[in-house]
């Protein structure tokens, strides 16, 4: 078990063709010059589609509105569905932090996927969580037969060490970045670290390395979405090998199917990231203040909760970047000082915050941008 993990695969013209695909429409969209708004209203779409469909993997119950809500509305409750309400809430934290320790240029370490999967599955406040230490096995719900008998406990911690080894000498030997995404994912599936939570995490270390390495496209695609909807695809592309147990077969099975599918999907979401992107820009806008064009990744984010209300409080703020109320506090009033945010209300208990009317002007009314990301 010792050493750098060594995956099998082959990179046939048709993959080829596909990265081909995928570098071109990242140059695209990184070419492509957005109003920020419009920016942040997509990268919110798309986060809130990636945390429904994700969670919904799992066997989450919630709709796709439900979920909006529930990230939206810190005091949402809905009976019978606590657990569900909960998940939906951790993956967004997750997800969010994903991107910010991304922008950071964080490395993929195993502390960071310890807090990664402590983010999944236990919230905000929970310690990075340890690997397992007993067997975990997936079994048929009808039948009750072995599907997948994953490592034993006494390897996790090699393997893991093993994957991040290899993650880190891939990025240094500049491997495809989307190659890198896609073998990591299946090989942290595959070893199965935890009892609970490992395909969550999985579909955020993909998008976790894919921003780091410069694939985030401004947050604009979901593959989590694509996973959901074809899930025995999902399924099958994950199963490289015939024998269920990892020993017999997965341990050096050759992931070239899995890439085929992992790539392909890839590319499908950035090719229909880069047309939305472009139909946006043939749109006539007027210019938007420098300040906008200056946000940082979580200025943005914030930028985006306007689309849909027209105040803000620092609550809200707390519950979309995961971060403490006096961390936020202090942030908001750094943006208020900056000139795009201006407080509504300063006798309310709870302060409201506004955008600066100016800033209103280019955001339009809640509701995407007016028609042009509304509709269609």
């Amino acid at each position: 078990m010792n050493g750098i993990w060594q995956p099998k695969y082959s990179i046939s013209p048709e993959l080829a063709q596909r990265l081909i695909e995928i570098e071109s429409a990242r140059s695209a969209v990184e070419h492509i010059s957005l109003p920020p708004a419009i920016e942040a209203e997509l990268g919110q779409r798309a986060r809130i589609r990636a945390t429904h469909y994700s969670t919904r993997i799992e066997g989450n119950r919630l709709t796709l509105e439900e979920a909006e809500q529930v990230i939206q509305e810190k005091n949402v409750a809905i009976q019978g569905r606590e657990r569900d309400v909960r998940e939906v809430r951790n993956y967004w934290n997750a997800l969010i932090r994903v991107e910010d320790w991304a922008a950071q240029g964080k490395p993929l370490s195993e502390d960071l996927i310890r807090h990664l999967h402590a983010l999944v599955e236990y919230g905000l406040r929970a310690k990075p969580t340890p690997y397992r230490d007993g067997q975990n096995v997936i079994r048929d719900s009808f039948n009750g037969q072995i599907v997948y008998l994953h490592p034993e406990a006494k390897d996790m911690s090699a393997l893991m060490a093993n994957l991040v080894g290899w993650v880190i000498q891939a990025e240094k030997e500049k491997f495809p970045i989307p190659l890198i995404a896609g073998l990591a994912h299946y090989q942290f599936v595959t070893i199965h670290p935890y009892y609970d939570g490992n395909g969550r995490t999985a579909r955020l270390l993909a998008p976790f390395l894919l921003h780091r390495g410069g694939y985030g496209l401004n947050g604009f695609f979901s593959l989590e979405e694509f996973h959901a909807r074809d899930l025995d695809n999902y399924y099958t592309a994950l199963a490289v090998h015939p024998h269920h147990d990892y020993y017999e077969g997965r341990e050096d099975a050759d992931l070239t199917s899995w890439l085929v599918y992992f790539i392909d999907l890839l590319a499908h979401v950035f090719t229909l990231a880069k047309e939305e992107a472009l139909r946006l820009k043939k749109a006539p806008l007027n210019p938007e203040p420098d300040v906008v064009w200056r946000l940082d990744h979580r200025s943005r984010i914030v930028l985006g909760l306007f689309a849909r209300q027209e105040t803000i409080t620092a609550t809200l703020v707390a519950e979309t970047l995961g971060l403490s109320d006096r961390m936020v506090r202090n942030l908001m009033q750094g943006w208020v000082e900056q000139g795009w945010l201006e407080v509504s209300d300063s006798a309310r208990r709870t302060r409201a915050y506004r955008l600066s009317a100016i800033h209103w002007e280019f955001i339009g009314n809640p509701g995407c941008k007016k028609e042009m990301i509304c509709g269609g």
